[in-house]
């Protein structure tokens, strides 16, 4: 009894950092708690005598989990219906006063990370978000500490080249997310091209279940005329309430009164360079209540 309650109570006290760990590898909150169950189940076996350091342990055995389901959802991806998006999380304020790690679960990058092997995904969310030494990612992920420095190196070039340009301040993006916010609401295009970056590509994603653009939507003039005519085909009313999602601003919209979708943003130079809008029902499910991340 007094083992499993000390592999409960150490599991317990890691959980959120197993979970962040898992979701920036997966980019699905389902999935993570998949992982996680997968993790709790594996370590409730263990020895804990046997357990030089558990944090590290229980770290390695969700990293080995999440490659397994890695592999498995990009399966899952060739087959799904349009553009795939992260599943947004409603994120409590500590997040977004974290830069580090707003900056690792902001939706801007992890579609950034989409880009990479699953190997790849695991070696740069240990090193560069986690800070986890080579040593102990050779072991979460199979390899010799060598190739993991290798590995490492290639994804760290491959992400700079393709994430954002900068570190846009939660005030900063805010503003700009108003100044979008209100031309939505007013369907106002002249107001949309303001705040859009000429070169602002909009992804959206329906799963095949709400109405999405197929692919990405790139250039102001055609975002902002496909959003105002998309607005004003029907006979709606659209509500937008501002929120926090991934550690940093976006805006819940509702039609009718009902949940339609989150919009996140990416800015740039005071305007909106990536717009990310998630109306996959399935994908909505936590953003009624905060789900807490953390790096340590």
């Amino acid at each position: 009894m007094g083992s499993a309650t000390e592999a409960t109570e150490t599991f317990v006290a890691h959980r959120n950092l197993l979970f962040t760990v898992a979701y920036e590898m997966l980019g699905s909150a389902a999935d993570a708690e998949d992982v996680l169950q997968e993790t709790w189940l594996r370590w409730m076996k263990v020895d804990l005598g046997q357990v030089r350091d558990q944090r590290a342990y229980l770290v390695r055995v969700t990293t080995r989990r999440s490659l397994d389901r890695l592999r498995t959802l990009n399966r899952r991806k060739e087959d799904y219906v349009g553009s795939w998006l992260p599943e947004p999380l409603l994120t409590a304020p500590d997040v977004a006063e974290d830069i580090e790690l707003a900056e690792s679960v902001s939706m801007a990058l992890m579609i950034v990370l989409e880009t990479l092997s699953p190997t790849e995904r695991a070696v740069f969310v240990l090193r560069e978000v986690f800070d986890v030494g080579y040593e102990e990612i050779a072991a979460a992920v199979g390899k010799t500490p060598a190739t993991v420095r290798q590995i490492a190196h290639r994804a760290r070039r491959h992400v700079d080249a393709r994430r954002p340009r900068e570190v846009v301040a939660p005030n900063q993006a805010r503003a700009v997310l108003e100044s979008f916010q209100r031309a939505l609401e007013a369907r106002d295009l002249q107001d949309l091209l303001d705040v859009l970056a000429a070169q602002v590509v909009l992804i959206s994603d329906g799963g095949g279940v709400k109405q999405a653009a197929p692919r990405p939507i790139i250039g102001a003039d055609k975002v902002a005329r496909m959003i105002v005519s998309g607005l004003g085909k029907a006979d709606i009313v659209l509500t937008s309430e501002p929120t926090v999602v991934n550690g940093n601003p976006a805006l819940v919209l509702r039609v009718d009164g009902e949940i339609d979708g989150v919009i996140a943003v990416r800015v740039e130079d005071a305007r909106i360079a990536g717009l990310y809008y998630v109306r996959n029902p399935q994908k909505l499910t936590r953003i009624a209540s905060e789900t807490p991340l953390t790096l340590k």
